[in-house]
């Protein structure tokens, strides 16, 4: 074990005594290197940069670093820098104080590091550095740096410093702006020391002198710019001896001098209303356009009531005033150039028409009515007559030389005047008139009223009837004067004034321009004439007045059967004459059967004149004698025109009219249009039935067409229908664009009616393509079919119920049927609950019920007995009145048959 540890220590005490020699060597090696270099080193400075020559461009900063290279740095003192005139340069002071305010007390402008002195040293570590701020070429020279070494050796060096001045660019704008058209330089002015070479590049390639360019000292001339000459200029500079290259880029854009291209030269606007102008200008930039007023040499920009667009010159006035008057200027401008151009605004005043009166002429004299207005400019006043469209022609006009405009004007005043004069005015010139005065500001109108003042006057009252009285009834004969002024009436009778019979018969109410003359006509003396006597301050005017006794109507002059049934007679009257203002108000019958000698139970009738003129409800096959008489507002007159006619025996009934207006027309018949394509609703009255009642109607309809002026009916396509209780039947599934004939006959018990025919026409339609469908048995018969089969199930079980039991429905009946008649009487009496209710009556004349239905009719030879009146019915007379539309049935005091037609 010992052995091991021995054997360990021995290599750790060698390592120790090899770093021991190592570190020997190092510092052997350190002491030798230090004195040699102490021996080889000889006190001196050195200037960094160590260029014995520095050239630096002026206004560039230098800094100059004096280091001593000493054995002892501690022994170097009086280290210091002289500038070129050997003076010391002292180092940067640590503060300077500068005054706040001069001796007048004003502020002083604060020094900021700007100040500092252009040249001082500053001590770094072991060297001292000459610090200057910007170089001018006063300071280029020689400059020492000096110093002692151990107080016993002086050490000194120098360095020249040279300046020049660097290229600069003293007038060389980036970005120019030639006009169009113009010679034009793009400036590029260089300052450099040496002088600099310049030469010119445009979009990269170099630019030769010539025509077009030329190259100057303080720029490039481009002659006659245009807009192709835009582009990006380089402009190069060099100075040969120092070799600097400098070179600017220029973009040129060639600019336009603004053009005014739209101002009017005279403007016009129109007091109180808005007013808006255009000046419009071009030019690269686009121009800033302003408005000037003249007079006042203000921007109207700026102006109450005036707004201006700059870009589209565009002046707009809220409210135009009179003082808005005067002479603008549009200037547009941009950085080309300014133009200017004036205009004139005149303020249009809209006429006012502050004068136009009513005026009163006298008929067959002249009349003029004048009118003034005013307004700028002067405006042109006219006339017309109130509801006309057409105003008065200045001077004479063409359609009446009665009548003439006269216009004059005063533009300085800016006023006008318009006379309208009428020569021999009439009545008709009466009325009202319309001034109109125009410009080109509006027009202006104004109504006045000529009045033609004219003598009393009775034409209107010459046609009018004479006025009737009777029974002593009361008259009232009205007298009406026209005249203006307003005519005063006078009654005269028999040549005497009426105010001064005092006559309690004749009362007299008003005095004018309208009066009455109430006559009671208690004796015959007064039906007589009255004459109305009308007074103005023109004339005198007289009228007669007739108050007659009034009569009742003459005998009827004629009385003429037209048309004869079985059951009506029509007949065409002919009346009494009349006088004027006493009509007939209607036409009388009385008629009863020629077996009859009585006139007392004879029926009555009554029509309103030129109303049908029917008699119905007559037996057929019978004689009856008639006798007429005429009313008016007296009574009825005598009766007269007696004579007998017989009705002709039962028979098919008359022709029915359809109630269709034809809407074309061919060459041979009417047509009639439907409206409808497919349909067509035919319409008819019901036409006399000639003693039996119409049962139904036939239609047959087929279509056809006309050849050579004959018609051809398709008979395979032929339709026929009956028609019962209605007067009107829809024809349907009808081809469009086709002609049908119509054919339309009444019938009953004894036959048809002769048939009245049209010839119809259906509108082009749209065809329709159909497409078949199987047949499918709808929801509707199916449940029809369900139930049938119930009903057929429920008879068949309640037969078998009566048949086994004697129960259920079938059995009742059975024992219903097998009752004796004594029970039927009894329950008879006692009534079978049952109410039958009777239609109620129509307010309108209906013609009498049809008999329909397949109940068998009864023939004339079955009639066994006359019909009976209810009991407690009254026979009533009935008065039948035409008023030109509708025929009115009223009951009378004779006994008869209530009818209408």
């Amino acid at each position: 074990m010992g052995q091991h540890r021995q054997q360990q220590q021995q290599p750790h005490s060698q390592r120790w005594r090899v770093c021991g020699l190592y570190a020997f060597a190092v510092l052997y090696l350190c002491c030798t290197l230090i004195d040699l270099t102490n021996a080889e080193v000889e006190p001196r400075l050195e200037i960094f940069p160590m260029q014995g020559v520095q050239r630096k461009p002026v206004g560039k900063s230098l800094i100059l670093t004096c280091k001593p290279i000493v054995p002892d740095p501690n022994l170097v003192s009086d280290l210091q820098w002289k500038d070129n005139m050997n003076n010391t340069i002292l180092p940067k002071p640590n503060k300077y104080y500068y005054p706040l305010y001069d001796s007048k007390g004003r502020r002083l402008p604060t020094v900021t590091g700007r100040n500092q002195p252009p040249m001082y040293t500053e001590t770094l570590s072991e060297s001292l550095a000459l610090m200057i701020t910007s170089l001018s070429v006063e300071m280029e020279g020689k400059y020492y740096c000096t110093a002692s070494y151990a107080n016993t050796e002086l050490m000194n060096t120098s360095v020249i410093i040279k300046t020049y001045v660097a290229i600069t660019w003293t007038n060389a704008p980036e970005n120019q702006h030639p006009i169009l058209g113009q010679d034009y330089t793009v400036k590029c002015e260089v300052k450099a020391d040496p002088n600099p070479t310049i030469d010119w590049l445009r979009n990269g390639d170099p630019i030769r002198s010539g025509d077009k360019y030329v190259v100057e000292a303080h720029g490039l001339l481009i002659r006659n710019v245009q807009e192709s000459d835009d582009g990006i200029y380089t402009c190069r500079a060099a100075v040969i001896e120092t070799g600097e290259l400098l070179e600017r880029t220029i973009r040129v854009e060639v600019y336009i001098q603004p053009v005014i291209t739209h101002l009017p030269a005279t403007l016009e606007a129109v007091k109180g209303k808005p007013f808006a102008a255009n000046c419009t200008a071009t030019g690269k930039p686009v121009p800033e356009i302003s408005w000037i007023k003249d007079a006042t040499q203000q921007n109207v920009a700026t102006a109450d009531r005036f707004q201006v667009n700059p870009q589209t010159g565009l002046l707009t006035i809220s409210s135009v005033t009179q003082d808005d008057y005067g002479t603008y200027t549009c200037i547009a401008k941009n950085d080309a150039g300014v133009v200017d151009q004036k205009t004139k605004m005149n303020v249009l005043v809209r006429p006012q028409i502050y004068e136009f009166y009513n005026v009163t002429g006298v008929s067959k004299k002249e009349i003029a009515i004048t009118c003034r207005s005013k307004g700028r400019p002067a405006p042109a006043i006219t006339f017309r007559r109130w509801g006309t469209e057409e105003d008065y022609a200045p001077g004479q006009q063409a359609d009446d030389e009665r009548i003439t405009l006269e216009q004059h004007f005063d533009e300085e005043r800016g006023e006008s005047t318009g006379t309208l004069r009428i020569a021999g005015t009439t009545r008709n010139d009466d009325g009202l008139y319309q001034c109109l005065a125009h410009n080109k500001g509006d027009t202006a109108y104004k109504t006045g009223h000529i009045t033609v003042e004219f003598p009393p006057d009775f034409s209107h009252m010459k046609d009018l009837p004479p006025v009737f009285s009777w029974e002593e009834r009361k008259a009232n004969l009205s007298c009406l004067a026209q005249g203006i002024p307003n005519a005063t009436i006078e009654w005269r009778w028999n040549g005497r004034p009426l105010k001064d019979a005092f006559d309690k018969n004749l009362v007299i109410v008003g005095t004018g321009p309208r009066s009455d003359l109430i006559v009671h006509p208690v004796a015959r003396q007064y039906y007589s004439v009255y004459k109305c006597i009308a007074t103005n301050v023109h004339g005198t005017a007289e009228h007669d007045m007739q108050l007659k006794e009034a009569r009742v109507p003459d005998l009827v002059a004629a009385a003429i059967p037209r048309q004869l049934t079985a059951t009506t007679i029509t007949f065409d009257i002919r009346g009494p004459p009349t006088e004027l203002g006493l009509p007939i108000t209607a036409y009388s019958v009385q008629y009863k059967e020629a077996i009859n000698p009585d006139w007392s139970t004879a029926q009555n009738r009554s029509w309103s004149p030129d109303s049908p003129y029917i008699v119905e409800g007559l037996k057929p096959q019978t004689a009856y004698q008639f006798r007429f008489a005429a009313r008016n507002q007296v009574g009825l007159g005598m009766w007269g025109v007696n004579q007998q006619q017989s009705t002709p025996r039962r028979s098919a009934p008359e022709e029915p009219k359809p109630l269709h207006s034809p809407v074309q027309n061919d060459k041979e018949e009417p047509v009639v249009v439907s409206p409808y394509s497919d349909h067509f609703e035919l319409r008819w009255s019901v036409p006399a039935d000639n003693g039996e009642p119409i049962d139904f109607y036939q239609i047959k309809y087929c279509p056809g067409v006309k050849m050579a002026g004959a018609w051809h009916e398709l008979e395979n396509q032929c339709a026929s229908e009956d028609v019962v209780e209605t007067t009107s039947y829809e024809m349907s599934r009808l081809s469009g664009n086709t002609y049908y004939r119509i054919e339309l006959r009444a019938h009953n018990v004894i036959g048809f009616s002769s048939p009245a025919s049209i010839i119809m026409k259906t509108t082009r339609g749209i065809d329709v393509i159909q497409v078949a469908e199987r047949q499918v048995l709808s929801s509707a018969t199916i449940v029809g079919i369900a139930v049938g089969g119930v009903l057929l199930l429920l008879f068949i079980i309640d037969l078998l119920c009566c048949v086994t039991v004697r129960m259920g429905v079938m059995a009742t009946m059975c024992r219903r049927a097998k009752r004796s008649p004594s029970d039927i009487d009894d329950e008879t009496k006692l009534g079978s609950g049952q109410l039958v209710k009777e239609p109620p009556p129509s307010p309108l004349p209906l013609p009498p019920p049809v008999k329909l239905g397949g109940s068998p009719l009864t023939s004339p030879l079955d009639e066994k007995q006359p019909l009976q009146t209810p009991t407690g019915s009254v026979k009533q007379n009935s008065t039948v009145e035409f008023d030109g539309q509708f025929v009115h049935s009223r009951s009378g005091e004779i006994l008869g048959k209530n009818s209408a037609v």
